[in-house]
């Protein structure tokens, strides 16, 4: 079966926000086996909306919507759903005796006309229940198909769509099942992945699918399968991915949705019972943000500076001055020593350092923009490499946080 999302706004369209909702819906809807089939965007305009919803109705089983559905004017999905169902408005006693308990509870005023408005709802509609907000969702139908429409604000929709809608999803239609196993890795583009498994993609059985998911510095690899018998869809994906990781195991970092890079680190520093600190100039703390958004970081990330001016980097980081001079400030010297002086400052036993141009301006240093050094210190020694990500600055910093962490990782995956 296949679904169709709209999200209604203009704040979309104009770029003031990032539309999110999409992507949750989207990966919701493919875990139970609905595909779906197109993602459009409608500005805050009647005629615009109707006719896309009376486009999805043409092409898929299910219509999704977002947006639209506040107390204030510029909101009109419910109006246009009323028009397009030739349906009218009647008051809904639950939601009215919600959103009075919102307001009393946790709003702490009467609510406005306005808000009690959102319990008038559409009479051919099975309401929704928003326990997150005062608007609730609306399921209605229309020539074999479903229109669901839910709030915009994410927290809300995401509850709605766990909630209420995937349960009735799940008896209303009949689903294939539908499965995907990515695989990460690391340090090789797509090109060369592609030129090691050639042999093995020409072999690929016909039901399962390989995507190539390029990013900075990594690539995943996606099997997917879709059929009927769930076990045989599963086992199709599961025997061509052992064989995939098999000639890939070099550069493998694991599965999506059970690891990731820095959880790969962070897995290794946990069992080693090793610490790690950082410091960063041309990421501006990059690295030590994707650190600490791995849940348990604490047990073994101390911290880091940010030592952006070439004074700190002496005054605070204590790193040579002549060496400075004789190398410049990005130089694989000033790198090794960076990270050598943060291992010895924070007392651990990996330190991570940048420094780089990301541009426009040269800063302090002659070389071009988009020269990165990179260092790795441990009890060990200190390994640094220079490189050359490009001239623009936030591809940049991106592909200089993930070299650092892939450089890590290899340090820490030899002993």
């Amino acid at each position: 079966m296949l679904a169709e999302i709209i999200t209604i706004g203009d704040e979309i369209l104009i770029g003031q926000i990032v539309d999110t909702n999409s992507a949750f819906i989207a990966k919701e809807l493919n875990k139970v086996g609905v595909k779906v089939y197109q993602i459009t965007s409608v500005q805050d305009e009647a005629a615009h909306i109707l006719d896309a919803l009376a486009q999805a109705n043409e092409r898929v089983d299910l219509v999704l919507v977002t947006g639209g559905l506040g107390p204030t004017k510029d909101d009109i999905t419910k109006a246009t759903f009323l028009h397009y169902f030739e349906d009218t408005l009647i008051e809904n006693k639950a939601v009215l005796a919600h959103i009075h308990t919102i307001f009393k509870e946790y709003i702490k005023r009467e609510p406005l006309p306005s808000n009690l408005t959102q319990a008038m709802v559409p009479s051919k509609a099975t309401v929704l229940m928003n326990v997150r907000g005062t608007a609730p969702g609306m399921w209605m139908e229309k020539d074999n198909t479903v229109f669901v429409s839910m709030p915009g604000v994410p927290q809300e929709m995401k509850g709605l769509l766990k909630d209420e809608v995937l349960p009735r999803v799940l008896v209303k239609f009949d689903r294939p099942h539908i499965y995907h196993k990515t695989l990460l890795t690391i340090g090789q583009g797509e090109s060369q992945i592609q030129d090691r498994i050639e042999d093995w993609e020409n072999a690929l059985i016909a039901n399962v699918k390989l995507a190539y998911l390029p990013s900075f510095g990594n690539v995943r690899l996606r099997l997917s399968a879709t059929g009927r018998d769930k076990i045989s869809v599963e086992d199709d994906v599961n025997k061509q991915m052992l064989l995939l990781a098999e000639i890939l195991k070099d550069i493998v970092i694991g599965y999506e949705d059970e690891t990731s890079l820095v959880g790969r680190i962070s897995e290794l520093l946990i069992t080693k019972g090793q610490t790690l600190s950082v410091v960063e100039s041309c990421t501006g703390g990059a690295i030590a943000q994707m650190i600490t958004e791995v849940a348990g970081a604490s047990s073994y990330f101390k911290g880091g500076l940010i030592p952006y001016s070439t004074a700190l980097k002496t005054s605070v980081l204590k790193v040579d001055a002549t060496l400075i001079k004789k190398h410049t400030v990005v130089s694989v010297e000033v790198a090794s020593a960076m990270a050598e002086n943060s291992r010895r400052l924070f007392d651990t036993d990996y330190a991570i350092a940048t420094t780089g141009v990301a541009g426009p301006a040269l800063g302090d240093t002659d070389k071009e923009v988009g020269t990165v050094c990179i260092a790795i210190a441990s009890s060990r020694a200190v390994l640094a490499e220079e490189f050359s990500f490009g001239n623009h600055r936030e591809r940049v910093i991106a592909k200089a946080k993930n070299k650092a962490l892939e450089m890590l990782l290899k340090e820490l995956s030899k002993n």
